[in-house]
């Protein structure tokens, strides 16, 4: 801030403190200097596009001068005001809109006041996306994870102080399903957060008119308990008390609200949609600039015209010295590329007793509910959420079963049929220090959440340069269990496998599975663990050995090792071949099997992110001949990808084409039981497949 002072006596007729006003002009004539050098130097910084806040300066400074270290902040990608407001640098954010190494965020990675932020003495900003609305739901679940906390009495002590969740929305944005389930959670759940709407009335060129029935007030009026504040945010003043009230309630009675504040758009959408191919209410928008409404009303309260003069011009000169020093910084490397695609994992090996002596066999679902037992009842931070698996039910495949009431419902809890924030909300629970275990009912309902999985959950880690891995693990029940027909019986592990930024256990026997619930636990990064339906208890003929001795508490297997299911013997004069397979497919081959005594070598993947390639290799290379078997579709998908990679390597030790065995490339399963049984994989199927491969 200027140090230079007005001589004259002020008599300042203001609630705000004179320096938090000085303060705010200082920013706000930061915040308006970065629009104009911006657009002075457009052939440099429109290389990558950016928007400003010019127009929202002062709803924006309102809402983060008063934001506190403890404090959790989602900045969309307007607020640049925002993030000067807590702290940030015109330096700083001059290196994201260039895309250089040192950017703060992202290294470079990602667009302008895309931000994230983990500072001691700021308030924490997780990695959104800037996929409009996006946000409200990993910002829900950081209110969700601090209210959990705090009724956990995990929390810090922070007295009348204590932490919030903010999330800044445009108000286009708002029409988003996905916002509609966010505020829905946060009302039911009463969560500390306050959602500030910034209503321009403008999405890119279509018009509130075009696009809405109503704005953010008389929206958030169908969310009882969402209560709201509509006012002017061109007028700082107005903006400060607004929010400084509003803050005081939720820090004192935790519950949500939201400010809808009316700005203009002053500046391009961004600088690759510009303004004047569009807009015609620009000069109309030029008469709610804040800036001068915000200056006027200084000079009226007493401030100095020449003090705040000065102010001014010392901000444009930081912000032209900051150009020239963020122009002469060094680019990303080449090698910057690789980092921080995942976080590494404590867990390299495997450890504990997998068959302990005494015991009988466990069915696999149920090797699940102890793992998961286990968890909760060493880390506290470990809550289990979902459709269906609260205490009334334990899951619709009694996967959860008893858990509530071992743990209470604050840690075992129902959703609504809310696929996106159900694995949304991970970001922001995982962020605070939760570690969730949620659940999609059926593989069939991901569909509404591949957003979040895609764009929030498996870019965080990347995008945050390694600040914001998200610790969560993702529960799927999936394939083909007997007539379950189309809307319950699909295998979606391919989708998935092209998501990179998560990794994805298919286990196969209930003893991995416990192995590999303790790893994705303790891994740092985003677990999608598909368990078969058909395999939970069993009860499919030739799925016996599903059921297990359950390992010990400390069994672990660490994700990316493949199981040997059983080995052949390579020198029966080449007639030996290996399958590569996982799930179910375990079972159709081992059935098989048992057609061609010692000829026929199993590999059963466990994990398909990460794979274990040294062992399917080395398999391949021991036997020449190969089948890739699995329950998906053949045709593009993962089996096919996986049989392209084991002919590129392992060509020369081939004797035959790598088969792939799948179901039938149609739409869906069937619900009657002979179509179901034409479309998919089985024992039989797979036998005259290795017949015919043995004799190529």
């Amino acid at each position: 801030m200027s140090q230079i002072m007005s001589e004259t006596k002020r008599k300042i007729n203001s609630s705000i403190a004179e320096d938090s006003l000085l303060k705010a002009f200082e920013l706000m004539c930061t915040a308006k200097a970065l629009a104009e050098l911006y657009e002075e130097n457009k052939e440099v910084c429109a290389k990558y596009v950016h928007a400003t806040s010019r127009g929202h300066e002062a709803i924006q400074l309102a809402v983060s001068m008063q934001l506190l270290p403890q404090d959790f902040l989602s900045a969309y990608y307007r607020d640049d005001s925002m993030l000067l407001g807590i702290g940030m640098t015109p330096y700083e954010l001059m290196l994201q809109v260039l895309a250089k190494r040192d950017d703060p965020f992202s290294g470079g990675r990602t667009y302008y006041s895309h931000p994230s932020l983990k500072r001691d003495n700021m308030p924490k900003i997780p990695m959104q996306s800037s996929a409009t609305g996006m946000q409200a739901i990993p910002t829900t679940g950081v209110a969700m994870g601090l209210q959990y906390l705090e009724k956990q009495g995990l929390s810090a002590d922070f007295g009348t102080d204590k932490p919030i969740a903010v999330c800044s929305l445009g108000d286009a944005c708002i029409t988003e399903g996905e916002v509609a389930e966010a505020f829905q959670m946060a009302v039911l759940k009463k969560m500390p957060i306050l959602y500030v709407v910034q209503d321009n009335e403008w999405d890119i060129s279509a018009n509130a008119k075009e696009i809405r029935a109503q704005d953010a007030t008389e929206y958030a009026k169908g969310f009882k308990g969402l209560e709201t504040r509509t006012i002017d945010g061109t007028d700082f003043e107005k903006s400060y008390n607004t929010v400084k009230e509003v803050i005081a309630i939720i820090r004192k009675e935790r519950r949500p609200f939201l400010i809808h504040a009316k700005v203009p758009l002053l500046n391009h959408h961004t600088s690759g949609v510009r303004k004047e191919w569009y807009r015609d209410d620009l000069e109309e928008a030029q008469q709610r600039d804040p800036f001068p409404k915000f200056r006027n009303q200084l000079i009226i309260s007493g401030f100095d015209i020449a003090e705040l003069a000065e102010i001014e011009k010392q901000a444009k000169q930081k912000v032209a010295d900051d150009y020239q020093k963020a122009l002469a910084a060094e680019d990303p490397r080449p090698e910057d590329l690789f980092d921080y695609d995942f976080m590494p994992t404590p867990v390299t090996e495997e450890k504990g007793q997998r068959e302990p002596a005494g015991k009988e066999k466990t069915v696999m679902v149920d090797s699940a509910l102890f793992a998961i037992r286990e968890l909760m009842t060493k880390h506290p931070e470990c809550l289990l959420y979902g459709q269906d698996v609260g205490g009334r039910l334990g899951g619709v495949f009694r996967e959860a079963a008893t858990l509530a009431q071992t743990f209470g419902d604050h840690r075992v809890f129902n959703t609504p049929i809310q696929e996106a924030f159900i694995i949304g909300s991970t970001v922001g629970m995982s962020a605070v220090g939760c570690k969730p275990i949620v659940e999609v009912q059926f593989a069939d309902y991901i569909w509404p959440g591949l957003n979040q999985l895609f764009t929030e959950v498996s870019r965080s880690c990347y995008l945050s340069n390694g600040k914001w891995p998200v610790s969560m693990i993702l529960r799927v029940p999936i394939g083909a269990y007997g007539s379950g027909g189309p809307y319950h019986s699909s295998s979606v592990e391919s989708v998935l496998a092209n998501i990179r930024g998560i990794k994805i256990c298919y286990p196969s026997t209930g003893a991995d599975l416990k192995g590999l619930m303790k790893a994705a636990y303790y891994d740092p990064n985003p677990v999608v663990m598909l368990e078969h339906k058909g395999l939970y208890w069993s009860k499919i003929k030739g799925t016996e050995d599903a059921k297990t001795i359950e390992p010990d508490e400390d069994y672990i297997i660490p994700l990316g090792k493949a199981r040997m299911v059983q080995e052949a013997d390579a020198s029966k004069d080449k007639r030996t071949l290996t399958i590569i397979t996982y799930g179910m497919g375990v079972y159709w081959a081992k059935n098989a099997a048992k057609e061609f005594a010692g000829q026929v070598e199993i590999v059963d993947l466990r994990t398909i992110n990460p794979l274990d390639e040294a062992t399917v290799f080395a398999s391949v290379r021991k036997h020449g001949k190969c089948i890739v078997l699995t329950e998906e579709p053949y045709n593009n998908g993962f089996a096919q990808a996986l049989a392209g990679r084991i002919s590129k390597y392992c060509f020369e030790s081939l004797d035959a084409p790598v088969e792939v065995i799948g179901s039938e490339n149609l739409p869906a399963i069937p619900l009657n039981s002979t179509l179901e049984t034409t479309m998919l994989p089985n024992a039989s199927k797979v036998a005259k497949a290795i017949g015919e491969l043995l004799n190529y």
